[in-house]
């Protein structure tokens, strides 16, 4: 089958009109496996906080443990700068004596040159709440 004069060159003008879609597609689809995994980190260590400060015996000694475990998983993580924050206190407005547990973090985006409007950092939360195991 012969091409006509018309035709030549019609797969490079195609390929070039779907490649920068692709590659946005398929580093989008990284950037966000990224930021799940980020989130899932933070969860698990305010969970493993929340695990330790719920057995301490007073508030004092639950605040600072469950601070330093928290510290421990995010640090096992080698979640890059900004450090996470962590935060433990006792769980207000519940009907039961509980710990909360809330560990913070400013998420960069690293594909924020090539998408214009994308925010280069925004915030994410990992929670857990737990009931104290006091004697």
């Amino acid at each position: 089958m012969t091409v006509g004069k018309r035709e030549k060159g019609q797969n490079l003008v195609e390929f070039a009109l779907i490649l920068p879609l692709f590659l946005l597609l398929v580093v989008g689809m990284a950037e966000f496996g990224r930021a799940w995994m980020t989130r899932n980190i933070l969860t698990g260590a305010a969970r493993e906080g929340a695990r330790v400060a719920a057995i301490q015996p007073d508030d004092a000694t639950s605040i600072t443990q469950g601070t330093l475990a928290a510290n421990d998983v995010l640090n096992s993580a080698n979640l890059p700068a900004p450090p996470p924050v962590v935060s433990v206190d006792p769980a207000p407005g519940l009907s039961f004596n509980a710990v909360e547990v809330v560990v913070t973090y400013t998420y960069s985006v690293l594909i924020t040159g090539f998408i214009p409007g994308l925010p280069g950092s925004f915030g994410l939360t990992g929670t857990a709440t737990m009931r104290r195991e006091r004697y």
